[in-house]
């Protein structure tokens, strides 16, 4: 791989896969709602395991959730979803799963409310990045007070498996937050 020499975070560096994510996405402001929509199911469904198992598994779950349209996945039938319960190349977790679709009713009612998504969750933040001053990163926290704000929230809106760690992460994810450790390349980007 590229950049091989480069100094990254700590948790990045056990695979490719994990390097070009962390090189070329997490971090980086997301302000469009497709891509904010699927790292809010990546997350959700990450919930209790670890995030390479969800990016191992990422193509699979853009093909299965049809590219995480959210106006389809809300329409999602009963069938649709034992199909899911059957597709091996996600997480087979029918709780997740109904979660998707309740998720998907949701963030497109918060879209009815605020204009889009990006200006719901970009609020809490005044659009701006929370830059974090991490010597490395296990000096990440898993949640802060602004996620219990914005779990809290989104569960009052109807949201499903969206606790504080699944938030936070999600900031991470998205570049509301930028907790590149301070010697990490991609910090001063």
């Amino acid at each position: 791989m590229e950049n091989e020499n480069l100094i990254r975070c700590g948790w990045c560096t056990s695979s490719d896969l994990y390097k070009k994510y962390h090189d070329e996405e997490w971090g980086v402001p997301v302000y469009d709602d497709p891509t904010l929509f699927e790292f809010l199911i990546l997350e959700t469904f990450q919930a209790g395991l670890s995030w390479i198992t969800i990016l191992n598994k990422r193509e699979n779950f853009r093909n299965a959730f049809d590219h995480f349209d959210y106006k389809k996945i809300a329409h999602y039938s009963e069938d649709k979803i034992e199909e899911l319960m059957q597709n091996p190349g996600i997480i087979r977790n029918k709780l997740k799963i109904k979660a998707a679709v309740s998720n998907a009713q949701a963030f497109m009612k918060v879209q009815d409310e605020f204009g889009s998504f990006s200006d719901y969750i970009w609020r809490y933040i005044n659009g701006k990045p929370i830059i974090n001053n991490l010597k490395t990163s296990k000096d990440a926290p898993a949640t802060t007070p602004l996620s219990d704000e914005i779990s809290k929230d989104l569960k009052k809106r109807g949201f499903k498996f969206v606790g504080s760690t699944v938030i936070y992460a999600h900031m991470q994810a998205t570049g509301m937050v930028n907790d590149h450790a301070e010697d990490c390349w991609k910090r001063s980007q």
